[in-house]
C-alpha cells in the first residue's frame, strides 16, 4: 500500500487493496473460518458443527463477512497513512487470538487440521515468547519512530490492550460453540483485526 501511495495511487483505494491483499496472501482461509463460524453459530447448538462443515455458505456466513469488510474498509479509510502502524498492530493480536483459542479450550472436531497444532502444543508460556518478542520489538519501533509523543502514546497502548479482544473473542467463540475448531481459529483472527482497526480509528488523527 505505501507503494502504490509513492506512486499516486488515490487514497481512498488503498484500502480495498490493502484487504484484497490479505484475501490474496492468506487465500482467504481466515474469512472462511469467519463464514463457517458464523453460520455454525446461527444454526444453533444442536446443528452447530453439522453448519460449519456444510461447503454451502449461508445467510449468517454473508452477513458477517459483509459487515467486517465493511467496518474493516471504513477503519482504514479514516486512518489513512496510520496503517502503517494500525494493520501490524491488528494483524498481530489476531493471530495470537489463535495462541488463546488453541491454549485454553478444547476442539470440537475429533479429527482436523486444528488437532495438529493442539497435540504438538507446548504451554501457553513457550508458545507466546515469540509473540511477545514481536510485540515488544514494534512498541520499540513506535517509540523511537519520528512520531508526536501523543501519537506514540497512542499507539503504544492499541499495542497493549489488543490482548483484551485477543482473550474475550475466543472466550465468546468457545462458548457459542462448545470449542473451538479451524474454522473458529479464523473467526478469531478476522474479528480481533476488524475490532482493532475500528478502535484505532477512533483512538488515531484522521488523514
Amino acid at each position: 500500500m505505501l507503494i502504490l501511495f509513492f506512486l499516486n495511487w488515490p487514497q481512498d483505494s488503498l484500502p480495498f487493496i490493502g484487504i484484497a491483499f490479505n484475501l490474496w496472501i492468506t487465500g482467504g482461509l481466515h474469512v472462511d473460518g469467519l463464514i463457517d463460524t458464523a453460520d455454525g453459530i446461527s444454526a444453533g447448538p444442536k446443528k452447530c458443527l453439522e453448519a460449519m462443515k456444510d461447503s454451502r455458505v449461508g445467510a449468517s456466513g454473508v452477513i458477517a463477512l459483509t459487515i467486517n469488510i465493511a467496518l474493516q474498509l471504513a477503519a482504514l479509510n479514516k486512518i489513512g497513512l496510520f496503517y502503517l502502524f494500525a494493520l501490524p498492530i491488528a494483524s498481530f493480536w489476531g493471530r495470537y487470538s489463535q495462541l488463546i483459542a488453541i491454549g485454553n479450550y478444547p476442539s470440537i472436531q475429533k479429527e482436523s487440521s486444528s488437532n495438529f497444532h493442539r497435540d504438538n502444543w507446548k504451554g501457553n508460556m513457550k508458545e507466546s515468547k515469540p509473540s511477545l518478542i514481536i510485540i515488544l520489538l514494534l512498541i520499540f519501533f513506535i517509540t523511537f519512530a519520528s512520531l508526536s509523543y501523543s501519537l506514540k502514546i497512542c499507539l503504544i497502548t492499541a499495542s497493549l490492550i489488543g490482548i483484551i479482544p485477543s482473550i474475550i473473542i475466543p472466550y465468546f467463540l468457545a462458548r457459542r460453540i462448545g470449542g473451538h475448531s479451524g474454522d473458529s481459529y479464523g473467526a478469531s483472527v478476522v474479528l480481533v483485526e476488524t475490532f482493532l482497526l475500528v478502535s484505532l480509528a477512533f483512538m488515531l488523527p484522521g488523514n
